[in-house]
């Protein structure tokens, strides 16, 4: 997945309230999408975690006074306000909530607050009744109208009146909105909107009986999320998989046969500007489904007749060319002999413009596994590639997307 936050300046801003603890999870997230966080404290907040916690978290001093020592050392919230490429305040107590918004200057905290340049994230923390209070929704509004990014708390799975709408979200969560911010700011593929398939197709035999395949959906997952961390638009259409994404997605269409992905793949290609089909569609389906389950007892045998299933990329191979705008359409190839000249050829028949070619021969590749070994194929080559996890494969082929698509573009 994409690290939109490596090398990221982030001021984490942590006030008075119960949540406080969870600053701790925060950095450690922080931390390990590589960015460099710089703890800002109010002396309520010491209160309920110590700065040598989070000063050995981060690696920096915790600044929460005007003045470090007695001998007119200060901290300058001008120059962190400059420093910062994002300020996050998690948790923001109601008091805070109302500083900020009313511009009291009282402390380190909301002065930084009020120089900051970059981009502010609130995530606010409080009982329910203080969250719904006229006067602190009055002053959740008069931070957005400034431009700050308010988080609003979740109410989790139980009821309101047992956790709140106060709640502070969680911190994988808040470090999402972050990612998501930068990534659609920054991101490579800002702008393009990516169609990609992924899982099996199952197709009915009976109501209880199916034809698939071992296919865990983990790569188009993994190309999912890579493409969403540098900014596109993605339209997942999935098979029967148990799989989830890290970013939320643009359009998610849960299918389960090759006719059902057949159809939403056609119909959203249109809005595509690229589409990578890394669904293992089922060749075949059978001619007849029975309502109901056939019983062993009744047929001794079973032959089942077969019939072949709507060729996704070939149809949408031929309806790239049909629109006016240059379209990228990637597929992939899972052989097990003469794998090269395999994947050459549906390269050519099905008017892709890069193919991604794995073998079942090559132990730690295909189905299931975390790993993968590939080789991208396009019109001017080979590009062969180790063994890598299933996230690192997935940064090269979108690498390979996004220079195609500067290329045509």
């Amino acid at each position: 997945m994409a690290n939109i936050l490596k090398g990221k300046k982030i001021i984490l801003g942590i006030t008075g309230s119960i949540a406080a603890y969870k600053a701790c999870h925060i950095i450690r997230g922080l931390i390990k999408r590589d960015a460099e966080v710089q703890v800002v404290i109010t002396p309520a907040g010491k209160e309920f975690i110590t700065p040598i916690t989070l000063s050995a978290l981060t690696g920096k001093p915790v600044i929460s006074e005007f003045f470090a020592q007695r001998d007119g050392t200060w901290n300058s919230h001008v120059d962190l306000g400059l420093w910062a490429d994002a300020m996050l305040i998690a948790p923001a107590t109601a008091s805070s909530i109302g500083k900020m918004a009313n511009g009291i200057a009282d402390n380190m905290l909301i002065t930084t607050y009020l120089s900051a340049k970059a981009p502010v994230f609130i995530a606010p923390a409080m009982d329910l009744d203080m969250y719904a209070h006229p006067s602190t929704q009055k002053n959740l509004e008069i931070l957005r109208s400034y431009g700050n990014h308010v988080i609003e708390p979740g109410a989790g799975e139980l009821a309101s009146h047992l956790i709140g709408k106060g709640r502070m979200e969680e911190p994988e969560k808040i470090i999402l909105h972050l990612e998501q911010y930068f990534a659609f700011k920054e991101g490579d593929l800002v702008g393009k909107t990516i169609m990609i398939t992924t899982g099996p197709t199952y197709e009915k035999i009976d109501p209880v009986r199916f034809i698939g395949n071992y296919s865990s959906g983990k790569m188009g997952f993994a190309l999912a999320d890579e493409c969403a961390g540098r900014g596109a638009k993605v339209i997942l259409v999935t098979g029967p998989v148990q799989q989830t994404t890290h970013f939320p997605m643009y359009r998610y269409h849960e299918v389960e046969s090759a006719r059902q992905m057949y159809d939403v793949a056609y119909a959203l290609f249109k809005e595509a500007d690229a589409a990578i089909l890394s669904a293992a569609v089922a060749d075949y389906t059978p001619e007849e489904v029975a309502d109901e389950k056939i019983k062993r007892e009744k047929t001794g045998g079973m032959t089942l007749r077969l019939k072949p299933t709507q060729d996704i990329a070939a149809a949408l191979g031929k309806l790239k060319d049909a629109t006016e705008k240059r379209k990228i359409l990637a597929g992939f190839a899972l052989e097990t002999n003469d794998e090269r000249h395999n994947a050459e050829s549906k390269l050519n028949r099905k008017n892709l413009d890069f193919i991604v070619l794995n073998s079942l021969n090559d132990e730690g590749a295909g189905f299931r596994c975390d790993t993968n070994k590939i080789c991208i194929i396009d019109r001017e080559g080979t590009t062969d590639y180790p063994l890598k996890s299933k996230v690192e494969v997935a940064k090269d082929i979108v690498d390979r997307l996004v220079k195609i698509l500067s290329i045509v573009n």
